[in-house]
């Protein structure tokens, strides 16, 4: 509480009327808290790409086929895709990861190899992975943090590429927020309306079927529907969160996987910035169960990490308006409040 105290008391001493910044004042607290610090730094930002196929993706609840995972994630590695654009624009290091990709891309260059499985299994059948695959998962995802630490990023954002992801972020908003599977349910890569009644249809008969076997654990319903860069991630988060980093959280399936941390680990939520509130239905829903404040609505629904990266600059304000705005004693203007 006394560094809170000592932090707002610079902002509120900076050269300007008190509260004037909004929220990059929030944010700038926010940060300086992460860091532990009055003189907050954004070093080596760095961009996690993780990449998986889903087994329920056989039930044609997307519109796009399976292969594009694969074929992206190589267009990827030539610069070609939005997150590529980005990443360039606003100096991210960029990792591409195979955690689950449904093709051999171990001789890929540009692709680094985690890869658990071919893709999860169907969960309308059964567990998407088995408690083994899991917890690789998990760990791949807390590996590529160590790894970003190294280089000696403070500020970390995830996208994801994988066909048919949009179905387990909308179970599990569904069973961590209790809100009708329904409203949870969007048209993802672009289903039209007969299309996303199918989608419900699906997911309905594996929410039921999951029931005695998932019995209202966390871990349980997160390996139930979860799809391997999704864990991965969750990884990624919780242990970015433990080394102090400041996590940028991208759109609907990236804040999925941010509502499933904070189900595991509450306090991870106060590392999180929410990039942006995508077009995606029910992500809307899904930030205001977590009382999450996107920083931009943009009407994205690309993923990939593309919304957290346009995030990025206002953040950078943020930092910049606490290190470098002047206060009222060395300007010698007058403090009137």
């Amino acid at each position: 509480m006394e560094l809170q105290d000592t932090i707002q008391n610079k902002i509120d001493n900076l050269n300007k009327p008190k509260g004037s910044l909004g929220r990059l004042e929030e944010l700038a607290m926010q940060i300086c808290l992460i860091q532990q610090t009055l003189e907050p730094r954004l070093n080596h930002p760095c961009h996690l790409l993780l990449g998986s196929d889903h087994g329920i993706e056989r039930e044609g609840v997307s519109v796009s086929p399976r292969e594009v995972t694969w074929q992206q994630m190589v267009n990827f590695t030539k610069g070609g895709g939005g997150v590529n654009m980005f990443c360039r624009q606003h100096g991210f290091d960029l990792s591409i990861v195979d955690v689950g990709v449904d093709h051999d891309l171990s001789q890929t260059p540009g692709i680094i190899d985690c890869k658990i499985a071919y893709g999860t299994q169907n969960f309308l059948y059964g567990p998407a992975m088995s408690e083994t695959e899991y917890e690789q998962a998990l760990q791949v995802g807390s590996n590529l943090v160590d790894s970003c630490i190294d280089k000696g990023c403070t500020i970390l954002s995830i996208g994801e590429m994988g066909i048919g992801n949009t179905s387990p972020s909308s179970i599990w908003m569904h069973l961590f927020c209790n809100i009708p599977l329904e409203e949870c349910i969007g048209a993802g890569s672009g289903l039209d309306a007969t299309g996303i009644r199918h989608k419900y249809e699906i997911l309905l008969q594996a929410v039921t079927r999951s029931k005695s076997y998932i019995q209202d654990s966390k871990h349980s319903i997160i390996r139930y529907f979860g799809g391997f860069e999704m864990v991965a991630a969750i990884g990624a988060m919780i242990h970015a969160a433990k080394r102090h980093l400041i996590i940028l959280i991208d759109g609907f399936i990236m804040t999925a996987c941010a509502l499933a941390a904070c189900q595991l680990r509450p306090a991870v939520k106060n590392y999180m910035i929410f990039g942006h509130c995508g077009d995606e239905s029910g992500h809307k829903l899904m930030l205001n169960a977590l009382n999450a404040k996107p920083l931009l609505n943009l009407g994205l629904r690309l993923g990939e990490g593309t919304g957290a990266l346009c995030a990025y600059p206002i953040v950078d304000s943020a930092v910049r308006m606490i290190n470098e705005m002047n206060n009222f004693d060395n300007a010698n203007i007058t403090k009137y409040f």
